[in-house]
Parts: structure tokens; sequence; C-alpha cells
């Protein structure tokens, strides 16, 4: 069985595995007392466009301009997150330039400001205070913005296959 893009399914299944990325983030901030930096609230915030492109594709899986802008979002979104996650390994292996203690959002989109209680960075970006499998934390978020990219192109590349079987 082929999965259809036009269907829920695959944009929730987009949506709920990064609402729960984002819950696992919490827990890591305020269960385990994991300090986020400024590069985690950004890689944050990508997340969170994953999420809305997932909620777009979901209400509207069969209008094509939709599902397209929820294609944009969640594939801009994930590459943003892929450079963010990144530089992060960069800063962690001494690398990088090094990173802001405050999150720098536009002056129209101050996240924050508005929801300090996920966005609002209160640790450092060179700290290493959790590790699986010998990964840490930037390291496994490369993974996951990058398994996200794969689904991305899989999923235009059935898109494709779509609009040739319908010519």
């Amino acid at each position: 069985m082929m999965l259809r893009v036009d269907s829920r399914l695959p944009w929730f299944a987009v949506l709920i595995s990064a609402l729960a990325l984002e819950t696992a983030a919490l827990y890591f901030q305020y269960g385990l007392d994991l300090d986020p930096c400024v590069l985690c609230v950004y890689q944050r915030t990508a997340m969170m466009g994953i999420v809305l492109g997932g909620l777009i594709g979901f209400a509207a899986p069969r209008i094509g301009w939709l599902r397209l802008l929820g294609y944009l979002t969640f594939g801009g979104s994930a590459a943003a997150g892929l450079k963010l996650a990144l530089e992060h390994v960069d800063v962690q292996a001494g690398k990088g330039l090094g990173c802001d203690f405050m999150a720098n959002y536009p002056d129209w989109f101050k996240l924050d400001v508005w929801f300090p209680a996920l966005f609002q960075p209160t640790g450092y970006c060179d700290d290493i205070k959790w590790r699986f499998l010998g990964w840490s934390m930037p390291e496994w978020m490369v993974v996951v913005f990058g398994i996200y990219l794969v689904v991305l192109v899989y999923a235009l590349v059935l898109e494709v296959k779509g609009f040739r079987n319908r010519r």
C-alpha cells in the first residue's frame, strides 16, 4: 500500500511527532533541569514550524495550494532546524563562534517575551549535560531534522508520481 500525500495520515504523523519532540524538550527543561540555550530555543522554533506545516497539511490535504504551503512550512522549518543543529554541534565541538545568551527574535515575533516558558534561553550553547548512545542533544537533532527532510523528499516524489499519473 502506497501512502497518499493527499490524505491526513502522513500529515498527522508529522504533526504528532513534532509535538512529541516539543513535549520532550519541555520534559528535558523542566523535568530534568536541563537549561536550553539560545540555539536550543531556535531549534524549538523550527520544530514549531514543522508542527505548523503538519497542521496546515492535516487541515486540508486535498487542496493543492494548502498542501504546498504545508510542504514549504514543514520543509523550510526542517532545513532551518538542521542548519541550527549543525551550528550547535560545531559550538559544542569548539569549532563554532559560540552563541548569544539572549534570543534575538524580530520585534514583530518576540517569542521569548510572549512565551518565556518555551522560548527564553537560560543555558549555554557549549554545555553538554546530556548524552544518549554517546551523542549530545544537538547531534540527535541533526538526525531528527535530517529524517524530516528525507520524509519531505519522499512526499515530494509521491507528489510528482501522482501528478504524472493524473495526466
